[in-house]
């Protein structure tokens, strides 16, 4: 790849390489941009004598992708605009973005597809290695911790195929120490334990308990609290939080007897036996709560130092400090890596340095052991994975509050094969990208598919029901308190079009909601498909006969269709923004 000298400062900036001094850019230890060699770019101001990496919300990816981050991110009207909820040119502002850049390139949706032809795909467990060697190397492997906030073992074929088993062989070659779950609980309790022996890292979660009165875990905690890590004559303490709406977000056969939630009162209990009855010298909570939900965390719980957050994906190359505790979280897909070095003394810490490190694998080298474990991972599923099933005209991207080309291809899909009036798709934050004119394979529809209850299922819904139920899901998704806010995006409809206010008052923010472009009929009989749900239950009249697992249906149109062009217009008005991406106050 071709990289032109402010390219490669702006590569050099992303990475650590440069630092800026009175408006210009420098390289550190005085190079010039031409004598920079690989080394360098790992460069990063050390400090202290403790360093964390963390990784979220891998979602299986083991190989490099395409990751497009969304062009509309929209909460409630006191949340819009802050760390969490800060997309393309509001981003790009806030964190000081170069246009064109690397970093603007990872970490805002503006000229995407421009840029990946430019600077290539992102992640991938070999380039990943490559990096977390090389810190080791730098640190010393004694003073080095890889920490996975969640949400890794779920999200590709491979995953699915193998029921996580393969990511589990990827993160004991990354050599992950600690982690907690989220989507891995959907592969159902007696998989996840058996996964859990699989893996050389400890799974710690201190808000997960029995609840099955008939059962010796009733009333127990499932998996450790905690864990004391040692690093470097340091003593760590690590609390694990898994996601507390795990049985709300996802259907509740998979973890049935077994309770989840926030419950900050024992967050709070065990960040104080760690600190007065274990005397550790650091207190760090691994969570997959999400980021906002986080800094809530950081306000009603006190005593923690560093909160590694994850589950919201986002990219936040500042932390965020509230009342003490520092919180971090490291984007998702493998696109990054965090590093946070910690200066522990007299059983305190001092200070910190931290910097989200972008997995540029057109850069950074894979390692050559890492492809061989892929490669390897991967062969059984070659042939059905690599079939070219069509191509795209437009950009095929996943992520966005209320519309995705990617969710509209799948409603397409599944409207075109189940003759319904409604499709839902869920508003999942993860999946892949495809770029204008590139092919369509299998991988990439379980990349967008991946779940293991994937079935579509036809059935019947009132109209009245309807608009209640997407009202519904607007207050999951905009409520202005985020410990309220459970997990994803909004649904992804075809058929439909609508207006929103996401300021309205609860059940007053949908307006204009058309099926089929005629004002829905609230005692009208609409026929319904939805899948990754329990929509479903919800219905009259399933027809049985049409379930089919949405990545066949999916499938089996690309394949019809051959080239697939997805409008990127939407069907959802914002009508409280002038844009999809407004900074604090609203302002576009």
């Amino acid at each position: 790849m071709d990289i032109s000298r402010r390219d490669f400062l702006q590569i050099a900036a992303a990475l650590g390489l440069v630092t800026v001094s009175n408006g210009y850019a420098t390289t550190v230890g005085g190079k010039n941009p031409a004598d920079i060699s690989l080394a360098d770019l790992y460069d990063f101001k050390d400090t202290g004598n403790v360093t964390l990496l963390h990784i979220c919300d891998l979602h299986a990816h083991i190989k490099p992708l395409y990751w497009r981050e969304p062009s509309t991110l929209i909460s409630a009207p006191n949340l819009v605009g802050t760390p969490g909820f800060l997309c393309g040119e509001a981003f790009a502002k806030h964190y000081g973005l170069e246009p064109s850049s690397l970093d603007a390139y990872f970490d805002t949706h503006m000229d995407f597809a421009a840029l990946a032809r430019k600077f290539g795909k992102m992640g991938g467990i070999a380039h990943m290695k490559t990096l977390i060697d090389e810190v080791e190397r730098q640190r010393g492997k004694e003073k080095v911790l890889l920490l996975d906030s969640g949400d890794t073992w779920q999200g590709t074929g491979v995953a699915l195929k193998t029921e996580g088993e393969a990511i589990v062989k990827a993160q004991n070659y990354l050599g992950v120490d600690v982690m907690v779950g989220h989507w891995e609980f959907t592969y159902g309790k007696e998989r996840v334990k058996e996964l859990i022996d699989k893996l050389d890292a400890k799974f710690v979660s201190q808000n997960i308990i029995g609840d099955d009165p008939f059962s010796e875990e009733y009333e127990e905690l499932i998996f450790e609290p905690y864990t004391i890590e040692e690093r470097n004559g340091a003593k760590i303490g690590i609390i694990g939080q898994s996601f507390p709406f795990t049985s709300t977000a996802n259907p509740k056969e998979f973890t049935e007897g077994w309770s989840f939630g926030l419950r900050l009162d024992t967050l709070q209990e065990y960040v104080d036996e760690l600190r007065n009855e274990q005397k550790v010298d650091c207190v760090v909570v691994l969570s997959h709560d999400g980021f906002s939900v986080d800094q809530e965390v950081a306000r009603k719980v006190h005593g923690i130092d560093f909160i590694l957050s994850g589950h919201t994906h986002d990219p936040s190359p500042k932390p965020i400090v509230i009342d003490g505790t520092v919180i971090v979280i490291a984007g998702s897909h493998g696109k990054y890596v965090g590093r946070l070095d910690i200066d522990i003394r007299d059983h305190k810490v001092k200070g910190y340095e931290y910097k989200l490190i972008p997995v540029a694998s057109n850069i950074i080298p894979a390692d050559p052991a890492g492809e061989k474990l892929v490669a390897e991972l991967y062969a059984p599923f070659d042939k059905e994975f690599n079939e070219v099933l069509g191509k795209t005209k437009g950009l095929l991207y996943k992520r966005d509050t209320f519309f995705s080309t990617f969710d509209q291809l799948i409603n397409d899909a599944i409207m075109d094969e189940m003759k319904c009036d409604i499709s839902f798709t869920p508003g999942y934050r993860w999946g892949t990208t495809v770029l204008p004119g590139d092919d369509i394979l299998m991988d990439n529809v379980y990349e967008m598919c991946g779940i293991t209850y994937p079935n579509v299922y036809t059935f019947e819904l009132k109209g009245e029901r309807i608009a209640n139920l997407l009202e519904d899901i607007a207050d999951n998704v905009f409520n202005a308190n985020p410990l309220y806010q459970q997990g994803g995006d909004m649904s992804r409809l075809g058929g439909v079009t609508y207006d929103i206010a996401v300021g309205n008052a609860r059940g007053k923010r949908i307006s204009n909601l058309l099926v089929g472009g005629k004002p829905i009929d609230p005692k009208r009989t609409y026929v319904v498909s939805s899948w990754g749900g329990n929509l479903q239950n919800a219905g009259e009249h399933l027809q049985k006969e049409k379930i089919r697992p949405v990545y066949d249906v999916v499938r089996d149109y690309i394949r019809r269709k051959k080239v697939v062009d997805v409008s990127n217009a939407g069907n959802v008005k914002l009508l409280d923004y002038d844009c999809g991406c407004p900074s604090k106050g609203g302002g576009c």
